[in-house]
């Protein structure tokens, strides 16, 4: 009779939980745990104390009378409902976001918190967009996360990144193409009077090659091909950072493939010189990448407006011929 009892109990608490409208503040700690990973690094990024997420999350679970995530002390996993809740909250969120920002909004000034991760190549350029969308809406809380890794936007909590056109795409996510540009080797004067100019394929294998990484996750084997295609190269030295394999080149260390709009400004100061012009090289493509929402963050919505407007003005130029390139090296040298 008493476990008759009990059971009863039971499921009246649980029709009651269930009938109660859902917080925001538990939808909120729930996401944030999921997109972390981790309930320390989510109650970090929302302010507040573990145990007061730990209890959020534990009363959702409650509420909808189903486990979401399966924690134990070294591991974090979401369960097919709480995979189901998830998107559905995600969407839920960012409309209360948007109508929280059309209410506050009455001056046209937006508001809230950007995160963006960006690959660590830039030009003064470049970082000048950047800086002119964070004087243009000064209330806006800006994150922009230089680093060569491939991050997962959904469970990082960034809002975009801006990527490799040839990354790979997860589910659920938009690409807008940026703009264009062109990769090329190089090398230094210095380089190439202490070790010679190559002038076929064959040649790079008596030459010191910088590579770099794929997705800033894997050591490059192969190099662009104009045209199409790769060709396979030893390398001599690796590193996942653009700027390091820079540094590497200016230093008279090898010859390495570098992105245009690092390159073209050493090579006009004849700082660096283009090699094997008709046989190395390719076009690279850059793009925007973010959720697909139903309705985006105005602060999103206009940093993805402002860099699709002002990118392809600072990314794409009129290339140079090598051969020219080389001429112009040679006389500023002298």
């Amino acid at each position: 009779m008493s476990f008759i009892c009990y059971q009863t109990i039971q499921m009246t608490k649980a029709r009651t939980a269930s009938a109660e409208p859902l917080e925001t503040a538990e939808l909120l700690a729930f996401t944030r745990v999921v997109e972390a990973k981790s309930l320390s690094k989510a109650a970090q990024q929302l302010k507040i104390p573990r145990a007061t997420l730990g209890r959020r999350l534990a009363r959702l679970e409650e509420r909808l009378g189903t486990r979401l995530v399966r924690r134990t002390t070294r591991s974090l996993a979401i369960t097919d409902a709480g995979e189901l809740l998830y998107h559905r909250a995600r969407v839920a969120l960012d409309a209360i976001t948007q109508a929280e920002a059309s209410v506050r909004r009455g001056d046209g000034a937006l508001r809230g918190e950007l995160r963006v991760s960006l690959p660590p190549v830039s030009t003064r350029e470049f970082v000048d967009v950047l800086l002119a969308f964070a004087r243009a809406h000064p209330e806006v809380r800006c994150h922009f996360d230089f680093s060569t890794r491939h991050v997962d936007l959904a469970r990082e909590g960034y809002d975009a990144a801006l990527r490799a056109s040839d990354a790979e795409l997860e589910s659920g996510l938009v690409s807008r193409l940026i703009s264009r540009s062109r990769s090329m080797a190089v090398a230094s004067p210095r380089y190439l009077e202490a070790n010679g100019t190559p002038r076929t394929l064959k040649d790079l294998a008596g030459h010191r090659c910088l590579m770099g990484f794929r997705r800033g996750e894997h050591a490059q084997t192969t190099w662009p091909r104009v045209g199409g295609g790769t060709v396979r190269v030893d390398g001599h030295m690796f590193a996942n950072d653009y700027r390091v394999i820079g540094e590497a080149v200016f230093a008279g260390m090898g010859i390495a493939v570098m992105p245009e709009i690092m390159a073209r400004e050493p090579i006009e100061r004849g700082l660096l010189v283009q090699v094997l012009p008709d046989v190395i090289g390719g076009e690279s493509r850059i793009s925007i990448v973010y959720a697909e929402r139903e309705l985006m963050p105005p602060q999103l919505r206009a940093f993805i407006d402002w860099v699709i407007a002002r990118m392809p003005a600072v990314v794409s130029r009129p290339p140079c011929e090598g051969a020219d390139l080389e001429k112009k090296t040679k006389k500023r040298t002298r």
